[in-house]
């Protein structure tokens, strides 16, 4: 949705991706860069999509899903507006990062790699934030919550609507 509140059209995606299509036209190569573009206007990568990525570069399906599932970044389900990030690394977890997440997950009522059914957040356990004094760590979006304890959780999950 855009700013003034105009709901896109539910084939405007599929148009989108047609002419993404077309752009990469006779190119070889460029099934990642295919999939993150399309990734970006879905929001993820459902499988009609996966089905329209494959008939254009004329592959079978399986080996576009191969890539899909092969790279962290491609999602294949639907992923929340907020995505937390809990660092389960060494300085983390040593400091409580396990109790952190459960308590996202209670709060949430969802397990690490699910999403809210509102679409609201999704869950991604990670092996390192790179903040290891700021131990136990979690991020939502690009903004990083340090020094948690279980109790901070609901007031920063408040925070973001």
């Amino acid at each position: 949705m855009c700013a003034c509140n105009h709901q896109p059209q539910p084939n405007s995606e599929y148009a989108r991706l047609a002419e993404l299509l077309q752009e990469y036209k006779d190119q070889k190569g460029a099934l990642i860069p295919v999939l993150q573009q399309a990734q970006h206007i879905f929001g993820y990568l459902p499988e009609p999509v996966l089905k329209k990525i494959a008939e254009h570069f004329r592959m079978p399906l399986s080996q576009v899903y191969g890539v899909a599932t092969f790279y962290a970044q491609f999602h294949l389900k639907p992923r929340g507006r907020h995505v937390i990030r809990v660092c389960q690394g060494t300085a983390c977890h040593v400091r409580g990062s396990a109790k952190i997440l459960e308590r996202v997950e209670r709060e949430l009522g969802i397990k690490p790699g699910e999403t809210t059914e509102d679409l609201r957040f999704t869950i991604e356990p990670v092996a390192c934030l790179g903040a290891c004094g700021l131990a136990p760590v979690m991020m939502v979006d690009d903004n990083t919550h340090g020094r948690l304890t279980p109790d901070m959780i609901p007031d920063i999950l408040a925070k973001y609507e």
